[in-house]
Parts: C-alpha cells; sequence; structure tokens
C-alpha cells in the first residue's frame, strides 16, 4: 500500500489524539500541523504552521484531517484543495453555503473530501439505526450530553440526527408542548417536531439517547464515548477511504454502505 502523508489541522486534545493515531497507522505518515492560533514552529519535532498555503506549499500533504472550528476550515479547505490536497473534516457547524461549495470545488477538480458530524462507529450506527425507526413513531426527542468545553449546543450530531430522522418521514414529528412551561426552553429546542435536549457537565465526553414514543410503548437508541479514542478508527478510514473518492462525501454511513 502506497503511503499516505497526513497533515493534522487543531493542535489541542482532539489534534494530538488524531495525530497519535496517524502515526500509528500502517503506511500513514503524519507530515506536520495546522493551527490559527499556533505559537511554536514545531510540536513533537514536527512543522506547526498558523498559515495553510505557507504549510502546504513546504510540506505537500495527501489529506489533511481538521477537527477545528467553523472559522477556520473554509479557508483551510481551499489551501488544501490549492495544494491538491484531499479532506476529512470532523468540525461541526459548517453552513449550508460552505457545504455547496465544497462539493462543487470537489467536483471541478474530480478530488474527494469526507465531512461527517460523528467518527465514532457506534454514533454513525446510532443515527443509522435512528433514521430506520424515524419511520415507525410519530413522536421523538434527543438527549445530548457533552463536557462542559464544547462550544456548540446542540451538538452536530444531535442535529444531523434529527435532520435524518426528518428526512425518512413524510411529515414532521408531533411535538407536544406543554400547557404550562415554568421555566422557558424546559422543553428543549425543536426542530421537525423533535424536541432535542442538550446537557453541560464536567466528567462526560459524548453521549446521545434518541428515544422514541408510541401507543403503549417506546424505544430507546443510545451510544455512549468514554473516550476520543473511539473516534480514530472512523478517522483513519476515512482518511485511506478519501485517497480513492471523488466529490463530497456526508457522513461516514455512506463509506460503511449504510445509505
Amino acid at each position: 500500500m502506497e503511503e499516505i502523508r497526513v497533515a493534522v489541522s487543531g493542535t489541542g486534545k482532539m489534534g494530538r489524539q488524531v495525530a497519535g493515531a496517524v502515526a500509528a497507522a500502517d503506511s500513514m505518515r503524519l507530515v506536520g500541523f495546522l493551527d490559527g492560533l499556533a505559537t511554536e514552529d514545531t510540536l513533537d519535532g514536527l512543522p506547526v504552521s498558523n498559515s495553510p498555503a505557507d504549510f502546504f506549499g513546504t510540506n505537500p500533504a495527501d489529506v489533511v484531517i481538521d477537527f477545528t472550528n467553523a472559522a477556520w476550515t473554509p479557508g483551510l479547505a481551499q489551501a488544501a484543495l490549492d495544494a491538491d490536497c484531499r479532506l476529512v473534516i470532523g468540525t461541526t457547524g459548517l453552513g449550508e453555503e460552505f457545504f455547496s461549495w465544497l462539493a462543487d470545488e470537489c467536483e471541478k477538480r474530480e478530488t474527494g473530501a469526507v465531512v461527517a458530524a460523528n467518527f465514532a462507529i457506534g454514533a454513525v450506527l446510532m443515527m443509522h439505526f435512528a433514521k430506520q425507526a424515524a419511520r415507525f413513531f410519530d413522536s421523538a426527542e434527543i438527549i445530548e450530553l457533552h463536557h462542559d468545553q464544547k462550544v456548540d449546543s446542540p451538538s452536530g450530531t444531535a442535529k444531523t440526527t434529527a435532520d435524518l430522522m426528518s428526512a425518512a418521514r413524510e411529515e414532521a414529528f408531533s411535538h407536544r408542548a406543554s400547557e404550562k412551561e415554568v421555566l422557558p426552553g424546559a422543553r428543549g429546542a425543536e426542530t421537525s417536531g423533535i424536541a432535542i435536549h442538550s446537557v453541560r457537565l464536567p466528567g462526560l465526553v459524548a453521549h446521545q439517547e434518541v428515544l422514541f414514543g408510541g401507543l403503549g410503548q417506546t424505544l430507546s437508541i443510545r451510544h455512549d464515548t468514554t473516550g476520543r479514542d473511539s473516534f480514530m478508527p472512523g478517522v483513519i478510514a476515512a482518511a485511506r477511504a478519501v485517497m480513492d473518492s471523488k466529490g463530497l462525501t456526508v457522513g461516514l454511513d455512506r463509506l460503511f454502505g449504510l445509505e
């Protein structure tokens, strides 16, 4: 197997976890880091840059893996594509305009990119099962629980799950509002009739439960991530798959044949 040169975007906890997984993977070589807030020139003996264009100009890469923020990712993507570098993106909060642009660019350049809300294989399966169950129940709610340092709510996984569930139906879910809401927002945020509740506490990592209710029965589908290492098999699988793909792939379900 030909060696894949990999750059990692982000030097925080997730970036370092990804870097470790890449370094341990067969036929992959970590070439360096990108970080918009970088103040050091090296990390673990590898180059670090806050300028994607400069980085790719001196450190050729086949794939860049990005877990950062929606303000940084578009500029990174432009520089990577200009350098003939493919993209694996786990950043959440990216808008439809970015997705449309990235799809067009991948098609025009005949290259590949993978964007996913969650790289844990169990979470991918949880979303897939929730999509299947959505056809059979008219009421559903999502409870997502994350560490207290997470910047967005609801999580990208929760929003994606709700979108998949909604797309599987012809009508919106039935959302029961309280006759008296003593505290505003107690019923959560609502989208397509699905209430989403976000929990943020120290000690948590990433957890989600999808609850369905029907006549005389309920169905619960839950996934728990107890460590960031759970994302690594999916990240490495995506980095390998993107080398042979053309166009934009959204979600690992397509890579795993779960459409």
